[in-house]
């Protein structure tokens, strides 16, 4: 955070509500960093590709792309983060509800508690801001649909540091932004995804002793650095008792999306790509790294996103493609009857029998 952010702290901590959303813009944008203009004819290009891409998931997918084919948001880093905190209010408020009465110094929690979400929402975001590349990549689903987001100095840097054709990396997140938007945006799908993930909100608990580390850290600004920061390894601040069943529909959601998008990418535009071999490793090698952003949120409430079981979408697809044909393959998207279960990423056999007879 910059001097002057913290110069203004106190002011920010007045802000009214369950949660900060001030605070949270305010850090979420300080730590994206300085605004950095995307080139006009960059900005056409990935208009371009968005186009092309919603084309093709229209002519070899049941789902709808009419999301899609709204008008994208071409964003720099600072861009995304200054809307993307209210976002995450169907995660945030729900949590906020968490710090009643009860538990350690109780005037203080309710006090202080909108202060320390604000802050911690807005540093993931500021965090996740120097990693994501479109929507798809965030790992939490929507709470409502969403257009269709690129952003830019993370895909142009992801190409340049693996040495990639700038273009067909732009023209592979495309096809999954687009997939991923379509299918957020079925009612169904996105129903059964934010009932997941406000169930399994529902069984967090406040850690006392977490609690009380954080209402400390708030009083320190070097360690309130480090809380917005993510910081050292810290317990989560909520953990969950119960709720597992619902994380894994949440994550097998995720991971069939990804894994339909490869499909689609393969389908579709395989021979626009023929780096998508490497493409797909770099992307892989990427995800296995530590990512602040995602720390963060198992730091705040205990949620691992476990990028891993992403390949197993992709395997799950390939392997129901192969065995009864790129109609079983559409499928997914027909009910929440035909969606995968967690146990049927590794056992399409288990899924097929299932939703194919």
């Amino acid at each position: 955070m910059t001097d002057n952010l913290f110069d203004r702290l106190a002011d920010l901590f007045r802000s009214p509500g369950p949660v900060n959303w001030r605070l949270a813009r305010e850090i979420a944008e300080s730590s994206a960093g300085n605004v950095e203009p995307v080139d006009p004819w960059l900005d056409e290009e990935y208009r371009d590709l968005a186009a092309t891409a919603v084309r093709y998931v229209d002519a070899a997918s049941p789902l709808d792309p009419v999301t899609a084919a709204v008008s994208p948001r071409i964003l720099d880093r600072r861009g995304w983060a200054s809307a993307a905190a209210d976002g995450l209010a169907y995660l945030a408020e729900p949590l906020a509800a968490k710090f009643g009465a009860e538990g350690p110094a109780p005037e203080m929690v309710q006090m202080l508690a909108p202060a320390l979400i604000g802050l911690q929402v807005g540093g993931m975001v500021g965090a996740l801001s120097h990693r994501i590349m479109g929507g798809f990549d965030v790992g939490l689903p929507p709470a409502r649909p969403e257009r269709p987001f690129y952003l830019v100095p993370n895909i142009e840097e992801f190409a340049g540091k693996h040495d990639l054709d700038r273009r067909q990396v732009r023209l592979w997140v495309a096809m999954h932004e687009t997939t991923h938007v379509a299918a957020m945006a079925e009612p169904w799908v996105r129903e059964h995804a934010v009932k997941s993930m406000s169930a399994f909100v529902a069984s967090l608990e406040v850690d006392e002793e977490a609690m009380t580390t954080r209402l400390e850290m708030l009083q320190d600004p070097e360690a309130m650095q480090r809380l917005v920061e993510g910081g050292p390894a810290m317990p989560p601040l909520l953990a969950a008792r119960g709720g597992a069943e619902q994380l894994e529909d949440v994550r097998t959601l995720m991971s069939i999306a990804e894994g339909y998008a490869e499909f689609l990418v393969d389908r579709c535009v395989g021979n626009l790509i023929p780096q998508a071999a490497a493409l797909r490793e770099a992307v892989d090698r990427r995800r296995a790294e530590p990512a602040p952003g995602e720390q963060m949120l198992a730091q705040m409430m205990g949620l691992e996103l476990d990028h891993a079981r992403y390949r197993l979408g992709t395997t799950f697809c390939q392997e129901v493609a192969r065995r009864w044909g790129d109609e079983a393959v559409h499928r997914l998207w027909e009910s929440p009857a035909t969606l995968p279960r967690s146990g049927d990423l590794e056992d399409p056999v288990a899924w097929a029998a299932r939703a194919l007879l």
